[in-house]
C-alpha cells in the first residue's frame, strides 16, 4: 500500500430520515442497517482498509460519538479522530483533517468518503479511487467521483460533465454543479446524457485542497492555522473546542468546489446507493418475490407487498394487508408509515420533539 494515500470518512450526521432506528444518540452510521453483522461505518472502514493503510484512515464525527467510534473501530488511535464540537457542515471538518494530514505527510493524497453509502463492487471502488489518485498527479486538481444516473432522482445534486482530459483515467472537466432538480429537470439531465450524480466522494492532494481553501475561504484557513502546532498533539482537543464554532457554516460544495476552476470528475464504475431514505434501503435489499425487504425480523406476511420491515432484534413480525409501508420495530418505539411519505419523517420528528421532548428521538 502507498503510505502517501489517506482516507477521511465523514461520520458526523444524525440520519434523521431513518428514525426510529437512527437517533441523535445512536445514528445510522453506527447501526447494522443491512443485517450484515457490521455497522455502515465498520463496512466503510473495512472497504477502505483493503487499499489504504489503516493508520492513514481518519474519522470525522461529532465529539459526542467519540466513544462509539472507538468502540466500533477499536484499532483506531485518538489522533485518527477529527471531533466536531459544533455542527458547521462539511468544509471546516475537511480543512481540519487536511491540516492534520499535511502535518504528518506533506506529500499525502486524501480521499473523502461518506460513512453510510452502499457499494457492492469493492474492487471496482478501489480501482476508481486509485485512478483518482493517479489523475491528481503533481497538480492541484480536485477530483470527484460521479455516478451514472439510473433514473431521474430529485434527491441528488448533479455534475455536468465536460471535455475529456485523460483517456487513461477517464478524467473529465466539470462544466458546473447543479443543485437538486425538480423531476422534469432531472429527466432532462438524463436525456442529455452528460450528467452524473454527485456522490460526495472526493480525492485531492492535501496541498491542493488547502490551496483551494486559501483562495476561497481564507479566513477559515487563518482560523485553523492558529492551532497547527496543536494538531496531532495533546492540545488539539482544547484548540478545536475553543475555536471550531467560529468557522463559517458552509459545505465543501458551496465553499470550494463550485468556486474552483480546478475541479474534475471521473465516472464511477461501481454500483452505488447513498442509503439516504428507508425507500433507498428497501430498493437495495428487497430480493423476495413479494418485494418486501426484511432486516432481522422473522416475517409472516399475508397480502403484503413492497414493505420495508426492520426490527432491532430478531422478532416475529406479522403483516397483513399492508403494501408499500415502512415498518420499524424498536424496544421503545414502533413506526408504521407509508413509503410514499418518507420525506415527511423529518417533519414527524419535529412533531414528536414538540410533544415528547427528546425521549424518543
Amino acid at each position: 500500500m502507498d503510505v502517501n494515500n489517506y482516507a477521511v470518512i465523514m461520520a458526523g450526521g444524525i440520519g434523521s430520515r431513518f428514525w426510529p432506528m437512527s437517533t441523535t444518540e445512536f445514528p445510522k452510521q453506527f447501526i447494522d442497517m443491512l443485517g450484515t453483522g457490521k455497522s455502515l461505518l465498520q463496512q466503510t472502514f473495512s472497504r477502505l482498509a483493503k487499499f489504504i493503510p489503516e493508520e492513514n484512515i481518519l474519522i470525522l464525527t461529532n465529539d459526542r460519538y467519540k466513544a462509539l467510534t472507538l468502540e466500533q473501530l477499536p484499532g483506531l488511535t485518538e489522533k485518527q479522530l477529527v471531533l466536531e464540537p459544533a455542527m458547521r457542515n462539511t468544509a471546516p471538518c475537511i480543512l481540519l483533517a487536511a491540516l492534520k494530514i499535511e502535518k504528518w505527510n506533506p506529500n499525502a493524497k486524501m480521499l473523502v468518503a461518506p460513512s453510510d453509502h452502499w457499494i457492492e463492487d469493492e474492487s471496482a471502488f478501489a480501482r476508481d479511487v486509485m485512478k483518482s489518485f493517479k489523475a491528481i498527479g503533481e497538480t492541484n486538481r480536485l477530483i470527484t467521483l460521479g455516478i451514472k444516473p439510473t433514473f431521474p432522482n430529485t434527491g441528488y445534486g448533479y455534475i455536468e460533465v465536460g471535455a475529456i482530459v485523460s483517456s487513461e483515467t477517464g478524467l473529465r472537466e466539470v462544466n458546473q454543479f447543479r443543485e437538486k432538480p425538480d423531476y422534469e429537470t432531472a429527466k432532462a439531465f438524463l436525456a442529455e446524457g452528460n450528467f452524473l450524480w454527485n456522490a460526495g466522494i472526493f480525492a485531492w492532494s492535501v496541498s491542493g485542497i488547502i490551496n483551494a481553501f486559501q483562495t476561497n475561504l481564507p479566513s477559515m484557513v487563518a482560523l485553523f492555522k492558529e492551532g497547527v502546532s496543536f494538531l496531532n498533539e495533546e492540545g488539539e482537543a482544547a484548540f478545536v473546542q475553543k475555536n471550531y464554532a467560529r468557522a463559517e457554516n458552509i459545505s465543501i460544495d458551496f465553499g470550494i468546489l463550485e468556486k474552483s476552476d480546478s475541479v474534475f470528475v471521473i465516472k464511477a464504475s461501481f454500483d452505488w446507493n447513498d442509503l439516504g431514505t428507508w425507500g433507498a434501503l428497501h430498493d437495495k435489499i428487497a430480493t423476495r418475490p413479494d418485494e418486501n425487504a426484511v432486516v432481522r425480523a422473522i416475517p409472516h406476511l399475508r397480502e403484503a407487498t413492497g414493505n420495508m420491515i426492520l426490527s432491532e432484534k430478531e422478532k416475529l413480525i406479522v403483516v397483513d394487508g399492508l403494501n408499500d409501508y415502512i415498518i420499524v420495530d424498536k424496544e421503545e418505539s414502533l413506526l408504521i408509515f407509508p413509503k410514499k411519505k418518507e420525506q415527511e419523517i423529518k417533519q414527524l420528528l419535529a412533531e414528536l420533539k414538540n410533544k415528547f421532548g427528546n425521549k424518543y428521538i
